[in-house]
């Protein structure tokens, strides 16, 4: 996907929509200083082009049960493409996978899990992930706390439309 430029309005929608994706297009339309027709247009054009892929709700993962947040570095055996599109096919299966990347370096993948508690956890490793195949070694840290988190994208690094 080729990045696409955006002028003062565009990035002042998603900066807005990133803060708050319930944000009515009307209050939308007040706040980066477009009329609701324009404003609403111009969203379901960032929609449309795939820069807006979608609205979520975001949980607070203690709240809900889910105390153990970790990051599971893995190595295939083999970094053939089969071997790769089997893990890749199985990881997305796993709910405790929240997020998932592929990497250079020593490691062939990262995995952001989170568990109900340590046991939890253990049974995922034991049950679950080291059963699939072509997994030859696995490396877990766990999130002591979180400095920051947000899924907001930083704007003011993308270029403008008049660059």
């Amino acid at each position: 996907m080729q990045p696409q430029k955006f002028d003062k309005f565009d990035k002042a929608i998603l900066n807005a929509l990133q803060r708050s994706a319930r944000i009515s297009n009307v209050e939308l339309a007040a706040s980066v200083g477009l009329s609701p027709a324009p404003c609403l247009r111009r969203v379901k054009e960032l929609e449309a082009a795939g820069v807006i892929e979608g609205y979520a709700t975001i949980l607070n993962r203690r709240a809900i049960g889910l105390g153990v947040n970790a990051f599971i570095s893995v190595e295939l055996h083999s970094a053939a493409m089969p071997a790769l599109t089997k893990f890749e096919t199985e990881v997305k299966k796993l709910p405790e996978v929240i997020e998932a990347y592929v990497l250079t370096g020593d490691w062939d993948y990262m995995l952001h899990v989170v568990s109900a508690d340590l046991d939890a956890f253990e049974a995922f490793l034991r049950n679950h992930l080291s059963q699939i195949p072509g997994v030859a070694r696995l490396r877990s840290s766990f999130a002591l706390r979180e400095v920051t988190r947000t899924t907001a994208l930083p704007l003011a690094l993308v270029r403008d439309a008049n660059e």
